[in-house]
């Protein structure tokens, strides 16, 4: 009975082979809409699960307030933060403004409206 190779050599192959499936599956992601990347680095741990009342994404009705001020009063809002919940920027500190404009749009697109 054959025992199978457990080289570093192919330990390293098969860790590059995944890394290298998931960067691909990322890059699919990312592609869909230009938002997500930075919604899913800095947003996401907030907005998915509401904390310090953050809307939560898709849920529009804890949106719909804040969709009555206009898209560039979100925009000056996610720049600003709100205190105590919002941090300035999200936190994304060297995110550009078209960046934050782009996951603010990401946030917006996943309201089923």
């Amino acid at each position: 009975m054959r025992r199978p190779l457990r080289t570093p050599v192919c330990v390293f192959l098969g860790v590059v082979t995944l890394g290298l499936i998931g960067c691909a599956e990322q890059e699919e992601l990312t592609a869909e809409h230009p938002g997500l990347e930075i919604y899913t680095k800095y947003c996401a741990s907030c907005h998915n699960a509401g904390v310090a009342d953050a809307p939560k994404l898709g849920e529009a009705d804890q949106w719909e307030s804040r969709i009555e001020k206009g898209r560039e009063a979100l925009l000056q809002t996610t720049i600003d933060g709100i205190p105590p919940g919002m941090p300035k920027k999200g936190l994304c500190m060297s995110c550009t403004e078209e960046q934050l404009a782009d996951a603010i749009d990401y946030m917006l697109a996943a309201i089923d409206r």
